[in-house]
């Protein structure tokens, strides 16, 4: 079965710099050479991630690495500029993650399992999931229009992989070194690799990548579950 992301328009909606690269950036990438535009809206700030000698300035720092990273793939990128643990869902959020889906106009969503390990993963696939039925409500009101209809979503894997059951996968085989490439724009994050309190980020997307390949009988993959709410599936 092949899945063609032609005239698509996909936005990965994550809570941290270096999410995206860790979760889907393969998929995004896949899409992009299919003729899709792709976006990134990253969530929050990035600015708690601190490794073990301190950085200073760490938000601005993590930004500059998400804009190296983005530039990379050719994707838009936007930031929900929210302090790292305290990312909600509530009205606010909510209304400027809606005004980025009618900038974007995303037909596909991808987001946070609501069940991943983080709270702040866990908070950004919350409001991914209501921006994307409120972005097409006329009467929510932010300066961009509304969309004629509210996008796909689709759940990303968890990080590890825990809890996390696939619905299908997505073949990223040809776009492995692109997605290491990205990870390694995020030289803050990846200064943590042997930290207690974190894991060395590099192996960890390669023994995933690999693992969701094998499971699927391809070289690399990357795992999905479609959001299967009423009115919220698509056919492709």
């Amino acid at each position: 079965m092949k899945l063609n992301f032609q005239n698509e328009r996909v936005l990965a909606v994550v809570a941290h710099p270096d999410d995206a690269e860790l979760l889907c950036a393969g998929t995004l990438a896949r899409a992009k050479s299919d003729g899709a535009a792709i976006g990134v809206c990253v969530m929050c700030r990035g600015d708690k991630g601190q490794p073990r000698k301190p950085i200073a300035n760490l938000a601005a720092v993590r930004r500059k690495e998400m804009i190296t990273a983005t530039k990379l793939l050719g994707a838009q990128l936007y930031f929900g500029e929210n302090t790292d643990g305290e990312l909600s869902d509530d009205s606010p959020r909510r209304l400027k993650l809606v005004e980025i889906y009618r900038q974007f106009r995303p037909t596909l969503v991808l987001a946070h399992n609501l069940e991943d390990y983080h709270p702040d993963h866990r908070a950004a696939g919350r409001l991914a999931e209501a921006a994307s039925w409120s972005c097409a409500s006329r009467g929510q009101k932010t300066r961009s229009s509304a969309m004629d209809c509210s996008p796909a979503l689709w759940w990303m894997d968890t990080l590890n992989m825990s809890g996390f059951n696939p619905g299908f996968y997505i073949d990223i085989s040809h776009h492995v070194a692109l997605k290491s490439q990205m990870l390694a724009c995020h030289k803050s994050q990846l200064e943590r690799g042997q930290d207690a309190d974190f894991s060395p980020l590099a192996e960890l997307m390669r023994l995933q990548f690999t693992a969701r390949g094998s499971q699927s009988g391809t070289v690399a993959a990357e795992a999905f579950r479609i959001h299967d709410a009423f009115k919220r599936t698509r056919a492709w």
